[in-house]
């Protein structure tokens, strides 16, 4: 058996105060300053550890996400000085996609690579739009013990990003006839690639294919975005060639063990000239998630290329129609499509966009992706508030548009990969599967929300007139 795939973490502070949650109204002049114990001391997420320096700076703490409202200081308090309200600044962030609670869970886990966890329990909605209208089979969560983060068996997480041979031939020997084409594996279902339309340069760039490194995966990246300081770690980068890119890009290209080439009407004659290059690359094709998506695949699983890489929009959302479908759908639709032309195993299928949380990450594998690749979320895990300045040429209020400490950015994105990689586990130790490729397409493992209301309500109250939870 192969060695555990296992992610280290370490704490990676922010550079500069997160939005908190929560913020706190404390009347000291009424604190009686004798109480044996005071309740800041009780404490037991450690939230009043450096009170007393923002009291020497005369501001009020920001508890960044260590409170988890339990709200014992609030009750226990002799005195009743303490008061806790939402912070104003914290309403602000996001959007309706990347919500505030999002943005939150993913600075926690990049700070410490933790799985967050709530001392309140959920508090939020039974289900939603998106991923949040699919629920996973926990019927195998009888035994915490064995399973998961903490268990003692194996769970293999990783995937194959080449072709699988439909089958093998034998000599009259008994021998395999022919060479056995390379397998191209990464231990973790998730790639990586940085927002186009969010700040990027070069320390950006270096500390997301440093992070990549580290953890055995790839960062796809476009040819003008390369420099000579990340020709070390060329093997974890995937570049995204166009036509016009040749041949200047033909040297990187014998050096890479990925590559992927965008769609178009020359796209399967590039990956077949790319291949007699370099025989054993590992050949994808990168094409807009639209309504043809299915046809598309279908007629691209014939062409000698190993994987498809569909990019949906940041909100996880189809491109280039006025009624997009979320994500999960399209996943389901492409997957289904080879599925009944038996050509799924002909190639494996990647998407992008709207990939916020480690759930996400999971619930597409369910729904028949092979892997996901992660790119919005790198950015909130150096701090990105998703304000969105950028995009209007004006200066990041992070300072991501200066230089950043790579070696920062680089602990920061891996302590979120090692969050999500511990969710992965406990969310396939608790349904029973102990390998992601075979996690992949398992619709009778899922719950579908709008599936059990019209199977339940309908008969009573009737279908709905507009799919709310598509």
């Amino acid at each position: 058996m192969p060695k555990k795939y296992h992610i280290t973490a370490k704490t990676a502070p922010p550079r500069f105060p997160a939005v908190g949650k929560y913020t706190t109204v404390e009347f000291r002049e009424d604190c009686a300053g004798s109480c044996r114990e005071c309740v800041k001391k009780k404490c037991v997420y450690g939230v009043f550890k450096e009170t007393h320096e923002h009291a020497l700076k005369m501001i009020e703490p920001e508890y960044l996400y260590v409170c988890q409202s339990c709200f014992r200081c609030v009750q226990e308090c002799t005195k009743g000085i303490f008061s806790r309200g939402i912070n104003p600044a914290y309403r602000n962030l996001g959007n309706d996609y990347w919500r505030r609670d999002i943005l939150h869970r993913l600075w926690y886990q990049a700070h410490f690579g933790k799985i967050p966890v709530s001392g309140a329990g959920y508090r939020g909605p039974f289900t939603g739009k998106g991923f949040d209208a699919m629920w996973t089979d926990m019927s195998e969560i009888v035994r915490p013990t064995r399973d998961g983060i903490h268990g003692r068996e194996y769970i293999n997480t990783s995937i194959e990003l080449t072709r699988r041979p439909r089958f093998l031939t034998f000599t009259p020997e008994g021998g395999l006839e022919g060479a056995f084409p390379s397998i191209l594996e990464i231990p973790i279902p998730i790639l990586f690639q940085w927002p186009k339309d969010l700040v990027k340069n070069t320390s950006l760039i270096a500390s997301a294919v440093r992070a990549a490194a580290e953890l055995e995966t790839f960062l796809l990246l476009d040819p003008d975005d390369f420099t000579r300081a990340l020709s070390p770690f060329i093997e974890n980068i995937a570049f995204r060639i166009r036509p016009e890119d040749f041949p200047g890009i033909l040297p990187l290209v014998q050096k890479c063990a990925m590559v992927e080439v965008s769609y178009g009407p020359d796209a399967v004659r590039l990956a077949a000239h790319i291949r007699k290059l370099n025989p054993g690359l590992a050949v994808a094709v990168g094409l807009p998630l639209t309504p043809d998506a299915p046809d598309t695949a279908v007629r691209l699983a014939g062409a000698n290329v190993d994987a498809l890489h569909f990019y949906a929009s940041e909100n996880g959302e189809e491109t280039q129609t006025a009624s997009p479908r979320f994500l999960k759908d399209c996943i389901q639709s492409v997957h289904l499509a080879l599925v009944d032309r038996s050509l799924r195993q002909n190639v494996n299928l990647l998407f992008s966009g709207g990939i916020a949380m480690a759930e996400h990450m999971a619930k597409a594998v369910i729904c028949g992706a092979d892997g996901v690749v992660a790119d919005t979320a790198l950015a909130v895990a150096l701090d990105c508030r998703l304000c969105f300045r950028c995009r209007e040429g004006r200066a990041c209020p992070m300072k991501l548009d200066e230089d950043v400490p790579l070696e920062w950015g680089k602990q920061r994105m891996v302590n979120l990969m090692g969050a999500w990689h511990g969710q992965l586990l406990e969310v396939m130790g608790a349904m029973g599967i102990r390998e992601t490729r075979r996690l992949r397409g398992e619709m009778g493992r899922s719950m579908q929300f709008n599936e059990l209301e019209e199977e339940i309500f309908a008969p009573i109250f009737g279908k709905r007139r507009v799919t709310e939870y598509a």
